[in-house]
């Protein structure tokens, strides 16, 4: 899964102020996509990113209802932050034509604070809290209340060449000097990994951070913390960035350049999402029978790291007008059975932990036992409405991460996150 940058706008009264501005643009379109209010099959208009087979799962959804209402998959652009945009326009402009939504993780407290999302309660919270993984669930959170239900996750792990090194890296450290060696021997030997400013360097960074025990923000999310920890991991990733081992082109590279060149045989560890797997096995199945995989390194060989995880969970539009059958459909379409087709047909890791045991995944996720191993101990990303604005900072910050000078960086980094957190010089 990709993690692409995202910037728009952040404090709830600017963002209706812009969204109002856009709203006569949009009210042609808007009134073309209604909800069924009057009279009729009620429409539910779910607003998801692009996914292959989804439509299938709609269809599932829609023959288990029985007539009482048709779900229309309404398909949001494929870059993250132009989903974002649509969907903070048409929601600052109260379209009552939404009714599910599907949100990245790092938005629905965000949304959630500017009130344009539902609560779960009752059974519907019971619901999806049941047999889902703790780390999903926490990103579906804000101020304690559950306003999102976790439809898919993702985590990165590490993939090695078998036949180049005979035991994955424990350490970062360990991944560097092994990659050293192998350059001494004129082997394959680059260590690839996103570090381009944009998310995806974020989420490297916030996987640093977290696995040296680091806290970037305050327990409640309103405090620039930036504590040894997080300087630790300045340090790691300024190390990894100067160790003469990763890609000329590290400080552009994003995930599907990385992927395509450990899958050209270029390197000995990459860094990545698991959607590189079945890529591999197509474009390269020689290579691919080298290629092992196991958890992402720690900062400390005898710490395990915590990975940082994406996905996408579903919410309910306040301006629905359909919000309890919303809420069933939601339910439906991230059910056990409907998690396991799209993790088998379209890549998307499951977020209920029994589908992971189910034997059909057996062959689509052969490393399904270090995703569930990384997805129980996982890094999130600083839950925070203000996450957007802090993420364009940090990611500007870190870039290129060879220059960084790890206790400095971390002032700069603190100063800029509060700014952040106040709404002060981001850009709208």
């Amino acid at each position: 899964m990709n993690e692409p940058d995202k910037a728009v706008r952040r404090r709830r009264p600017r963002v209706r102020a812009v969204a109002a501005a856009a709203a006569v643009a949009l009210a042609a379109p808007l009134t073309a996509c209604g909800s069924g209010g009057d009279g009729g099959t009620p429409t539910i208009n779910l607003y998801y990113p692009p996914e292959q087979n989804l439509q299938k799962v709609v269809d599932t959804c829609n023959t288990a209802a029985g007539g009482r209402y048709k779900i229309v998959y309404r398909v949001l652009p494929r870059q993250a932050d132009d989903q974002r945009v649509q969907l903070v326009r048409r929601l600052a402009a109260e379209d009552s034509g939404m009714d599910v939504l599907g949100l990245d993780v790092t938005w629905t407290q965000e949304f959630a604070s500017a009130d344009w999302i539902l609560e779960w309660t009752g059974q519907d919270k019971a619901e999806v809290e049941q047999g889902t993984l703790a780390g999903p669930l926490e990103t579906a959170r804000y101020e304690d209340r559950l306003y999102g239900a976790p439809k898919n996750t993702n985590v990165q792990l590490l993939w090695y060449r078998k036949d180049l090194v005979p035991e994955p890296p424990k350490s970062w450290d360990q991944m560097i000097s092994a990659a050293q060696e192998l350059k001494q021997q004129g082997k394959p030997h680059q260590i690839l990994t996103m570090g381009a400013q944009y998310e995806g360097l974020v989420v490297l960074y916030n996987t640093l951070a977290e696995s040296a025990g680091g806290r970037i923000l305050s327990d409640d999310g309103g405090k620039a913390v930036m504590d040894e920890g997080t300087v630790r991991a300045l340090e790691q990733l300024r190390k990894l960035a100067t160790s003469g081992v990763t890609s000329p082109s590290f400080s552009n590279a994003t995930e599907d350049p990385v992927r395509l060149e450990f899958q050209s045989g270029a390197g000995a560890f990459q860094v990545n999402w698991p959607f590189v797997y079945p890529a591999m096995q197509e474009a390269n199945p020689e290579l691919a029978k080298q290629v092992g995989w196991a958890r992402v390194p720690g900062i400390d060989e005898n710490t395990p790291s915590k990975v940082t995880i994406g996905g996408v969970n579903l919410a309910v539009s306040r301006y629905s007008k359909h919000p309890e059958l919303s809420f069933e459909v939601a339910e439906c379409l991230r059910n056990e059975q409907n998690q396991k087709f799209s993790a088998i047909n379209d890549g998307v890791p499951p977020t209920i932990e029994k589908v992971y045991a189910d034997p059909e995944m057996a062959e689509a996720y052969p490393m399904r036992d270090t995703i569930v191993e990384e997805l129980k101990e996982p890094a999130v990303r600083p839950l925070t409405p203000a996450y957007q604005s802090i993420s364009t900072l940090m990611s500007a910050v870190l870039s290129p991460p060879s220059q960084i000078r790890p206790q400095q960086t971390a002032d700069e980094l603190r100063e800029a996150i509060a700014d952040a957190l106040e709404s002060k010089g981001v850009l709208p």
